[in-house]
């Protein structure tokens, strides 16, 4: 008759058995081996003075972007009316290309040694954005807010570039003009001719 073997409980330290290496070392917490506003020293030939700008500026742009994206996201689902299934369409392909965005500003600050804005509390106190009330809106709000979010950031992403083109920061002038200017120009031709009272079958 074959006997039961019991397993023997793991022990916490270095004299546990070989199972507690597959264990997950579980709530930790520790410093900031990084706090925000600080850098890193890279090698990249530009100054502290003239990345540390970069970077605040990068923030700044990346706050609002991360808000304007959500906003797309916020009216893909709440959008309504006669228009829905081309908006709804729209509206998240827009959220997508503004998610692109994010992701490349957060990298573009982390890369000048940085740290990117990431968490929704901290861009809410740092977005220069307005905020929108909770509940639905009409598509012609819905679509205004959105197009005051793109010239927002239009205006600082261009005052941006040229900050950075002079300082010598050719890589986050690049950016801002290469990705984020085309592209929230893009978005705003798109949106605005949804706000066009022409007629649909009927000329006047």
């Amino acid at each position: 008759m074959a006997t039961m073997t019991h397993a023997r409980p793991m022990q916490a330290g270095k004299d546990a058995g070989p199972q507690s290496e597959a264990q997950p070392i579980l709530r930790q917490r520790g410093r900031e081996i990084q706090p925000y506003g600080t850098l890193a020293k890279y090698p990249l030939g530009l100054s502290e003075e003239v990345r540390a700008e970069s970077v605040a500026e990068l923030n700044q742009v990346l706050s609002d972007t991360i808000v304007l994206r959500d906003l797309y996201k916020k009216h893909h689902w709440q959008v309504s009316g006669p228009t829905f299934y081309s908006l709804h369409l729209l509206l998240d392909k827009h959220y997508e290309e503004q998610t692109k965005l994010v992701d490349l500003l957060a990298e573009r600050a982390q890369t000048l040694g940085g740290i990117a804005i990431a968490m929704p509390q901290d861009v809410a106190e740092t977005t220069k954005i307005e905020r929108p009330p909770r509940g639905r809106e009409e598509v012609p709000v819905q679509l205004s807010r959105l197009l005051e979010a793109h010239e927002h950031i239009l205006v600082e992403a261009r005052a941006a570039a040229k900050k950075a083109e002079q300082a010598g920061d050719a890589g986050t002038a690049d950016l801002l003009v290469s990705s984020v200017v085309r592209a929230n120009e893009m978005q705003v031709w798109f949106l605005s001719e949804h706000l066009v009272d022409t007629p649909l079958v009927r000329a006047k």
